[in-house]
């Protein structure tokens, strides 16, 4: 060893610290790959659980918005962008508060009067009657709701009409939620609301025995694709 070149010890010092002095680098690209890995299957887990979340709203904006009929077959007219029910307090009959937005969970076929309800309101309340049991075993999804838009009483003759749900609602905040098509009253249409509580749809005015049918189609169009995500659910209040 005496006679050895210095040269060549520092040449076996390089060599050891470059070859033999570096870590393995096996482990760390492993627990690299662990934690990719981990955090694709974290973001795919959260992808699915908001899928899931938003699986209504996307039902609905389909429903409405890619298979609706065209024109010339569309009876009612469909609103854009439509509207939610108001977070405000509404009266039943006997004077107790409700919640107006507690309407929400099944579809709506809405009418507005006054509550001493004269012939026109008499007979929007029987189209509404007939729509909804021509649902035949889908009525359950349709409430039939009548909005009574002033301070009178409702007319004991109109009392067995038991299958409808009666509240009162103050009138400034059925205009500020629902419009009439130009010309009409409010109260002159039929108004549909979907399970989320958007006002989506109108049928034009007066409805008749004629136009019925054609009301009908639409309402059992919405219902059949609306079937995969929408089920009889909430009991219509007052019941």
């Amino acid at each position: 060893m005496s006679g050895a070149d210095p040269g060549d010890l520092d040449r076996d010092q390089v060599l050891g610290l470059t070859v033999h002095g570096l870590p393995e680098p096996g482990p760390a690209l492993a627990e690299t790959e662990q934690a990719a890995r981990r955090t694709r299957v974290g973001r795919w887990k959260m992808l699915m659980v908001l899928l899931v979340c938003a699986a209504p709203v996307v039902a609905s904006y389909f429903t409405y918005y890619v298979i609706r009929p065209e024109g010339r077959r569309n009876f009612g007219e469909l609103i854009d962008p439509q509207r939610t029910l108001p977070a405000v307090q509404a009266l039943d009959l006997v004077g107790r508060p409700v919640p107006l937005d507690s309407l929400k969970g099944q579809w709506l076929l809405l009418s507005v009067g006054g509550g001493a309800c004269d012939e026109a309101c008499q007979q929007r309340l029987y189209f509404q009657r007939q729509l909804r049991e021509g649902m035949g075993r889908e009525k359950d999804r349709i409430d039939w709701v009548w909005l009574v838009n002033d301070v009178q009483p409702v007319s004991e003759t109109l009392m067995g009409v038991k299958q409808a749900t009666v509240l009162r609602v103050a009138p400034e905040v059925l205009s500020a939620w629902l419009s009439p098509s130009a010309g009409q009253p409010l109260e002159a249409h039929l108004y549909v609301v979907d399970p989320m509580g958007n006002w989506m749809m109108r049928f034009p005015a007066p409805m008749t025995i004629d136009t019925a049918p054609k009301a009908k189609r639409d309402l059992e169009r919405l219902l059949r694709a609306s079937s995969s995500w929408d089920k009889e659910g909430r009991e219509p209040l007052g019941h």
